[in-house]
């Protein structure tokens, strides 16, 4: 075989031995470590979910007449345009009332151990009902919200094919089931992370990859772990050091406003990190507008350690790699009212 042919093939194996445009060595070992204590979102929602009770619930979770005011819905305090959140300390609801917390993502909330902050809904169905209910938020009662529905004739073909063998299925239980049903799609796959942790060896910036060693060795992942990075456990707020009352509210105690017991006295539902670079402010009291600064005091108050610029950058870095494919909604075109229609209460 002649130097030249020997040197085009030994081009091509130095060629393929590559890796691909932008790519790198990942770390086989940062990845079995990961797989121990996390695990990639689904690529798709459940498929036992019946398209009937998604399609309602999604015409639900964007109707603002299930509020006393016809001017709140579900979007509007978890917009599905900016991260499942309003990008709000704390929302605004009915009267221009203020909530008493940040508004959590709805992306990803199916994989939740329980709802709310402090967990006192136990499943999405639970926690559908209790915006409307809540004279805070949407200011109504179960029995004006299935009149209201019942006042909008298009509703009730929709509900029929959702609950077909009710015989009365437009009623207050049946509209939490079927938001719950749509709220379960509302799924981010692919980030980054999740698929480094399928095989894809160049799905995370080397930079990244720093970063999700510096979080696990650091502790983070004590509480954020799980398919949701979080959302699975109960932890104080200040394990080692309480943090300024500005970010702590002493009037808001968490979880003990439902279990009455004084060692869930500031407690809280460890929240999801899945999107995190796209939903500020953070912490239940909606304080702090910088990620970066997030992670600085979760790691004083949950460490007890003092990071650098330089872990608090890596770890952030790691954060952006959360961010998945979000999910592609049509607005619904809702069925009209007519003049018996109950009137909105402002």
């Amino acid at each position: 075989m002649s130097r030249k042919a020997l040197s085009r093939i030994a081009a091509t194996v130095v060629v393929a031995s590559l890796p691909a445009s932008g790519a790198f060595a990942a770390d086989a070992a940062l990845r079995e470590d990961a797989l121990a204590l996390f695990e990639p979102i689904p690529e798709s929602p459940d498929p036992a979910l019946d398209p009937a009770a998604v399609e309602l619930g999604k015409a639900l979770f964007f109707e603002p007449r299930l509020s006393e005011g016809h001017n709140i819905s579900c979007n509007t305090c978890h917009n599905l345009g900016t991260g499942g959140v309003d990008l709000s300390p704390v929302s605004l609801g009915h009267r221009w009332q203020k909530g008493g917390r940040n508004s959590p993502t709805v992306l990803n909330a199916v994989y939740n151990t329980a709802q709310f902050w402090d967990g006192r809904a136990a499943d999405l169905t639970e926690q559908a009902g209790g915006p409307m209910v809540n004279p805070v938020e949407m200011g109504s009662t179960q029995e004006h919200v299935v009149e209201q529905l019942k006042g909008i004739p298009g509703y009730l073909p929709l509900f029929a094919a959702a609950f077909p063998a009710d015989p009365d299925p437009v009623n207050f239980a049946n509209a939490e089931a079927a938001i719950a049903a749509f709220e379960q799609t509302l799924i981010t796959p692919n980030a980054p992370f999740d698929r480094f942790l399928r095989g894809d060896d160049g799905a995370m910036t080397a930079e990244q990859q720093a970063g999700l060693r510096v979080f696990m060795d650091q502790g983070c992942a004590s509480c954020h772990n799980g398919i949701n990075l979080g959302g699975n456990s109960y932890q104080p707020f200040g394990v080692v050091e309480k943090p300024d009352w500005a970010i702590l509210p002493p009037g808001d105690k968490g979880r003990f406003e439902v279990t009455r017991a004084e060692e869930d006295a500031y407690v809280f539902k460890v929240p999801t990190l899945r999107n995190i670079s796209l939903t500020p402010p953070y912490f239940h009291s909606g304080s702090v507008w910088d990620l970066k600064t997030a992670v600085g005091v979760m790691g004083s108050a949950q460490l007890g350690a003092t990071l650098d610029a330089d872990q608090e950058a890596s770890i952030v870095a790691f954060l952006d790699s959360l961010t998945g494919e979000m999910p592609q909604i049509v607005y619904p075109t809702l069925p009209p009212s007519t003049a018996d229609t109950p009137r909105p209460q402002q």
